[in-house]
């Protein structure tokens, strides 16, 4: 129950310990929620059938993992947090724009997660009896809110001791629940959804990566830092990628299956993505459901609230990192309650939001990948806090690539169901796409395209910038 005294700064060796498999507990924790069932019914809204929806899920899933896989090996050879690692790339105050745009994205999804608690618990509290509505969800806030930010402000043990106990917790009674619900899969329904278009399929294809995966790779090295140097790389991939991705495959499968056989409940899951998949279990379940909810929704959140905090450090915020927490939670709390108590639709903001921010995230990702691919030695302790220093001070050449690649993905991507988001998709028609209604409109191929144009451009153009750094090294 100590406070964690680390920030930013790189790990002594001295207090570098553990094995790569000790990174399944925080991954499988934080990816265990019950939430991905309700991908399933995200996923046929795209008008795909079954079939073409398993074998996205899969690939998306597994592909954008093994991104964050990658990323977590910088953890491993720097032994300090992603935003700082990112340093190496953008310069040690250039990296302040992604660090912004990182702490963004994960203060969203802490936010957004703390949401799907509190209405879940009211969900089922008033199909309990036990009263639902506004007094519900204050208590919820209250108690959900208050696990998270002290794990938050705790630290790193405190938080792997966390994860430990709701992966075990969740996990059994997340089979429970799958058995109770089993019954309930009505397979010709299934089996008789219509297949999609290429385009459809790639949609839903982007948005399961987008959903999974790439909305961790900005945090991926904060868990493997405490590692020592001289652990297996390839076991630090593998059990990122492993233990991410079991969970969310299994809840996927069981939502498209779920979804595909009742059109009420893929209605219901828009405006209460878990609290509606309460109503298939038995009364005598609702309050282990809660637990499962809870609990799987936390865990994600944990993380979330731990990496913001040590990415509002990195954008130069001179603070120590409990506090950093500390702030991010009150944020945190703050959104919960204007979502909860004064907007109503959900499912249309957090999409808009999630594509949004992943163009930009998708672009850094491929820009630190390409770095890390290119790199033969371990990163400076030093000068990864050193203006001066082999990493500079602003790298502009990779701060305009991300610029380019957010301004070319986000012209590619549409968001009609936020209309603060209406001002998208302003590439489609002069690519011959059709424009913001037509086939390609809801593909969202921003995403990849940033993707991969960052992690090309810096891998062909960045080479002679990284060997000159470690020609200096020495």
């Amino acid at each position: 129950m100590r406070v964690e005294a680390n920030g930013i700064n790189v790990i002594a060796d001295a207090e570098r310990k553990g094995r790569p498999r000790d990174l399944f507990w925080p991954w499988f924790a934080a990816n265990i929620s019950v939430f991905g069932i309700s991908y399933g019914a995200f996923t046929l809204a795209f008008g795909i059938s079954f079939a073409q929806a398993l074998v996205v899920g899969v690939v998306g899933i597994v592909f954008s993992f093994l991104l964050c896989g990658f990323v977590a090996l910088a953890g491993k050879r720097g032994s300090a947090p992603t935003m700082v690692l990112s340093r190496a790339a953008f310069g040690v105050r250039g990296n302040r724009v992604p660090a912004a745009i990182s702490w963004l994205l994960t203060v969203g999804w802490e936010t957004a997660l703390t949401i799907l608690a509190t209405l879940a618990t009211a969900t089922v509290f008033e199909r309990m009896g036990w009263g639902g509505g506004t007094p519900v969800q204050l208590i919820a806030l209250v108690v959900v809110a208050g696990l998270v930010i002290a794990a938050g402000v705790l630290g790193f043990d405190t938080i792997m001791r966390l994860q430990t106990v709701i992966t075990i917790v969740t996990a059994v009674l997340t089979v429970v629940y799958v058995v109770l619900v089993a019954g309930g899969i009505d397979w010709a329904a299934v089996s008789a959804l219509p297949s999609g278009s290429t385009q459809q399929v790639i949609g839903a294809l982007i948005f399961l990566a987008t959903g999974f995966g790439l909305g961790w790779v900005n945090l991926a090295a904060d868990y493997s830092r405490y590692l020592p140097r001289s652990v297996s790389a390839a076991g630090v991939v593998a059990w990122t990628t492993i233990a991410a991705s079991i969970a969310p495959i299994v809840l996927l499968v069981l939502g498209l299956l779920l979804a595909g056989s009742s059109a009420e409940l893929s209605e219901n899951l828009a405006a209460d993505p878990v609290g509606a998949l309460a109503e298939a279990v038995p009364t005598w379940f609702l309050l282990p459901f809660v637990l499962t909810a809870v609990l799987g929704l936390v865990g994600g959140a944990v993380l979330d609230i731990y990496s913001s905090g040590l990415a509002l450090m990195a954008t130069g915020l001179r603070i120590p990192r409990p506090v950093a927490a500390l702030v991010d939670g009150l944020i945190m709390v703050a959104g919960t309650v204007y979502v909860v108590f004064v907007a109503q639709d959900f499912l249309g903001q957090f999409t808009g939001f999630l594509i949004t921010l992943g163009v930009p995230v998708a672009a850094w990702c491929g820009i630190v990948l390409a770095d890390i691919a290119l790199r033969r030695r371990d990163y400076d302790e030093e000068d990864l806090f050193d203006p001066a220093g082999r990493y500079g001070d602003v790298r502009l050449m990779p701060i305009l690539l991300l610029a380019v690649c957010a301004f070319i993905g986000w012209g590619l991507v549409t968001n009609s169901a936020a209309g603060w988001l209406s001002w998208q998709g302003y590439l489609l028609g002069p690519f011959g796409l059709g424009g913001p209604e037509g086939d390609w409109a809801y593909a969202n191929l921003g995403v990849f395209v940033s993707l991969a144009l960052g992690f090309l451009v810096t891998f062909v153009g960045g080479r002679a910038a990284v060997r000159a750094q470690e020609r200096r090294a020495g």
